[in-house]
């Protein structure tokens, strides 16, 4: 305060009121401009789709996408993991806003891919073929290997981390003829023709490399198969443990376990005790009476139940039969030196009293030799004329269906048997791939009786009963001429005696 007089006396005058509008007003506005700054600066520290999102929901317009020109579109990442251009995308800056304002080209179209049509490869197994070399069994894409040009690469990483990885030659073949659907068969061939992987026995990894074209860019890497310290044993190429082994194809649907029973009776018998029988469930040994067909025979040690019902989730040609008989070759390849490819209603018999021995001795020079089909009636039985009430019911299917089609120069699928160790990939009917040659003048050696569909009529399979034609006669049924073949019916006794001795009392 300071003092001033008034008029000529001397007092002190009043003290002027301080700028209190001034002060009142700054604190706030600090205040608020402090908070202001902090918020914009959150802001900035938030990450991209954190602000996009918040864009998104706000009911504030937000600024428009950038023009398609600007930067291509996002992709979807199948796996879930974001790609590249979507990691950079978040640090780059917001276009300008003349670009953002740009209409967007009308002509220049979009393509979105969603999901996935088919994989690039599907593994099912990797196995060893011998020192040098490995097979890798699986599902691709058909279309992509069709119409593209995909390839593979093999490398073996050793455990040893003194010792390089070795790349090797890779050789893919298509075995199934054409006949895949979504997916087709391929069977990879790793051979190190100057290196033995595992030598040393310390153990490695067989390294897959599947490339989506013909640029080495793109591909996905498998390790295909794994090799324990101390697994390798080359004595495993020497010897066989079994002179012959069955690869059963797909079973599949609703099967008759009388059937199955049968079929597996018949032919352990007749192979004989060093044999071994290998069958894959797509579905078709669901029931507890087709397991307990096949269980006693499981646990004697002559037959392996492998459960491939996941195969039902890619499409291949009919329940991927193709795939499961590559799959038995490659994994039995050094197992046995004959295995033999058919169905479970189709019965090997040798004629004219032979044995299989001799037989598989004359067709030892081949790699490979087919089998020609007797087609049988699967509704035709005969009755006997001096009972015609009698009960066929405990009789077998193939003692009952006694009438084979008689028709001759027609073309009938064959199946075969094959020295597996000379073989690269296999098929359904036949080889394509093999080492040697192959044989399809068989029909005086070995042939099959094919009892079609039977396998899946779960009651009685003798839907007709007709009387023994004269001796060189034929019966005629649905337009076609029937012989009376009783080769297979013969031998039914012998197959009952085998079972009860081998397994015990069978129930099913």
């Amino acid at each position: 305060m300071r003092k001033e007089s008034t008029g000529g006396g001397g007092g002190i005058a009043a003290a002027s009121p301080p700028p209190a509008l001034l002060c009142f007003d700054l604190k706030p506005f600090l205040a608020a401009l402090t908070v202001v700054t902090l918020l914009t600066a959150a802001w900035q520290l938030r990450p991209y789709y954190q602000y996009h999102s918040i864009l998104a929901s706000s009911p504030f317009p937000a600024c428009p996408d950038p023009p398609a020109s600007s930067s291509p579109p996002r992709l979807l990442a199948i796996d879930g993991k974001a790609s590249k251009s979507n990691a950079s995308s978040s640090s780059s800056p917001l276009p300008k806003q003349d670009e953002r304002r740009a209409a967007p080209d009308p002509n220049r179209r979009e393509f979105r891919a969603v999901g996935s049509a088919a994989a690039l490869f599907v593994q099912m197994g990797a196995y060893r073929g011998g020192p040098y070399t490995f097979a890798v069994v699986g599902l691709a894409s058909k279309p992509t290997h069709v119409y593209g040009k995909p390839w593979f690469r093999c490398e073996w990483v050793p455990n040893n981390a003194s010792q390089p990885t070795r790349a090797g030659k890779a050789y893919h073949m298509l075995p199934d003829w054409g006949y895949g659907r979504v997916y087709t068969v391929v069977v990879v061939n790793c051979t190190f023709s100057s290196f033995a992987p595992n030598a040393d026995n310390a153990g490695g990894k067989l390294l897959l490399n599947a490339y989506y074209g013909p640029s080495p860019a793109r591909y996905e890497r498998i390790v295909a198969l794994e090799e324990a310290p101390g697994a390798y044993d080359s004595a495993a190429f020497a010897q066989h443990r079994y002179d012959y082994l069955y690869c059963g194809s797909s079973l599949f649907g609703e099967l008759s376990a009388a059937r199955v029973r049968e079929w597996m009776a018949y032919h352990a018998r007749f192979f004989g005790p060093r044999s071994h029988f290998v069958f894959h469930d797509a579905g078709g040994v669901t029931s507890p009476a087709v397991r307990a067909a096949l269980e006693p025979w499981v646990r004697a040690g002559r037959a392996t139940l492998q459960d491939v019902r996941a195969q039902a989730e890619y499409d291949g040609w009919y329940h991927n039969q193709f795939l499961v008989v590559n799959d038995c070759l490659h994994r039995y390849r050094h197992a046995a030196k004959w295995t033999f490819f058919f169905d479970v209603d189709e019965y090997i018999f040798i004629p004219g009293g032979r044995t299989l021995e001799s037989v598989m001795a004359e067709l030892e020079p081949y790699t490979q030799f087919t089998i020609e089909q007797n087609p049988m009636s699967s509704r035709l039985c005969a009755r006997d004329p001096g009972d015609p009430k009698a009960d066929y019911s405990n009789q077998w299917g193939f003692e009952k269906l006694v009438f084979r089609n008689s028709i001759t120069g027609v073309r009938r699928d064959r199946k075969y048997a094959i020295q597996a160790k000379n073989a690269y990939a296999t098929g359904v009917h036949m080889s394509e791939n093999v080492i040697g040659n192959t044989t399809h003048k068989t029909e005086h050696l070995i042939r099959y009786y094919h009892y079609h569909n039977t396998i899946n009529v779960l009651g009685e399979v003798c839907r007709e009963f007709v009387p023994v034609p004269p001796k060189g006669g034929v019966t005629w049924s649905e337009k076609t001429p029937w012989y009376y073949d009783d080769s297979m019916k013969r031998v039914a006794n012998a197959v009952r005696e085998f079972e009860r001795n081998t397994i015990g009392n069978v129930r099913v």
